[in-house]
């Protein structure tokens, strides 16, 4: 399923055996559309998830008028497309080709139409297979995993920032003469573009990954993000984390997908990964006749009981035969060892993110300003159930059950954001912690 950003928010949330996963995507309280898109395609039988994997894909679109949409849109739906169609390839030379393949329609959409000429997008898939989670990746989305307490961060960003500090230009804070928005790789605009790989990494029961728009990376930190995750399902920290940037301006489109890896089937070793294969390279059809003229030149010696003459003829049939198959088989490798290798260097970023007393307290402090702009705006709340979670809420902080008042308190600005959305009042913001 493939999602663009027609509308204000999409969601959808599923529990399988192996995977528990939601996405939203929304508009955010500055932009009049949605540039953003996502891709949710987990596979739908074991053979196919064991084949390809499970295939999630955010891409945050830039243009002007609807060039963003239009390009964000043709990712998530091309690269899909392709790369499930590359039955001949390892997922990591599939996703590498799909990507570029992408690239390609992108920049001819842009090519052929001056209102989307340089047209471009972000794009950030991940693919999760038995044997580890493969990474494709052009932009500033993000990938994450949460494992355990450590939130790590699994892709490169292609922003002059990032592109700057690695470089050794800077350490620490970033200097205000940089600018904070300037990317250096996108999809569409150039009709080359190098991807980043990232993986296999290994997957175990209870990992979290989490997908993203710089919409949510922007106003929401990494240990804000994994204190969130680590403290409810899927379905509720994306709306969750969602509703944060939002409360912090919303100055961009938010995306985001989550997927929680569950179950024993995630035990699968590394050693199961494939490996590469190599290029058939064609054989002259005159070696294969001529090693079918000597076999049957040997065997028919061989009946007259001529034995030196019908040695050497059935020993040069096999070296032929054995040349032959030798040189089919000995072409290039395709795509880079996969042999007990990984592509990439990630994580690059890495923060523990244990819930803390000082979140809760920040999410409380964002709740009580909430309700009191609930009052102000003469909205009508259901006291019953929003008091209900506020117990829940305070109960679980006075037991010093961080995790759970991180829940609560999401949940109830969860109750009230959604309240100022349905009774058409204007979404406040909240103070930065």
């Amino acid at each position: 399923m493939s999602q663009s950003g027609h509308s204000t928010d999409h969601q959808t949330d599923s529990v399988s055996g192996r995977l528990e996963y939601a996405s939203l995507s929304d508009v955010g309280l500055r932009r009049s559309n949605n540039q953003d898109s996502l891709a949710v395609m987990p596979a739908t039988s074991h053979k196919l998830w064991q084949q390809r994997g499970d295939l999630f894909v955010v891409a945050d679109g830039m243009g002007a008028h609807a060039a963003g949409e239009l390009a964000s849109k043709l990712s998530t739906d091309t690269l899909p497309l392709v790369y499930h169609k590359l039955v001949d390839r390892t997922p990591a030379e599939a996703a590498l080709a799909a990507v570029e393949e992408t690239n390609a329609q992108i920049h001819g959409r842009g090519q052929a139409s001056i209102d989307f000429k340089g047209m471009g997008t972000t794009t950030t898939a991940l693919i999760l297979l038995p044997y580890g989670a493969l990474l494709a990746h052009v932009g500033d989305s993000r990938a994450y995993r949460l494992r355990g307490n450590c939130f790590e961060q699994l892709t490169f960003d292609h922003s002059l920032v990032w592109e700057m500090r690695a470089a050794g230009q800077f350490q620490g804070p970033v200097p205000d003469y940089v600018p904070r928005n300037v990317i250096t790789r996108s999809l569409g605009p150039n009709p080359k573009v190098q991807v980043d790989l990232e993986g296999p990494l290994p997957v175990s029961p209870g990992d979290t990954f989490l997908l993203c728009s710089d919409g949510l990376s922007g106003p929401v930190k990494d240990e804000e993000m994994g204190m969130i995750l680590s403290s409810m399902p899927p379905a509720e920290a994306v709306r969750a984390l969602v509703d944060l940037a939002n409360l912090r301006g919303g100055p961009d489109n938010i995306t985001a997908i989550i997927v929680k890896a569950v179950g024993q089937v995630w035990q699968t070793s590394s050693n199961d990964m494939p490996r590469p294969r190599a290029d058939i390279r064609p054989v002259n059809p005159m070696i294969w006749i001529a090693m079918g003229v000597l076999a049957l030149i040997g065997l028919g010696l061989l009946a007259m009981q001529n034995f030196i003459p019908a040695a050497l003829c059935l020993v040069a049939a096999a070296l032929l035969g054995g040349g032959g198959l030798i040189y089919r088989q000995g072409g290039e490798k395709k795509g880079p060892p996969m042999n007990g290798q990984r592509y990439g260097r990630g994580p690059y970023t890495v923060v523990v993110c244990i819930p803390s007393p000082e979140f809760v307290q920040y999410l409380a402090k964002t709740l009580k300003e909430l309700r009191e702009a609930a009052t102000q705006a003469d909205m009508t709340v259901n006291t019953e159930g929003f008091n209900a979670i506020l117990n829940r809420a305070a109960a679980s902080n006075q037991a010093s059950d961080y995790a759970q008042a991180v829940r609560y308190y999401s949940q109830g600005i969860g109750f009230l954001v959604a309240e100022f959305k349905r009774q058409g009042k204007s979404r406040p913001g909240a103070s930065r912690r």
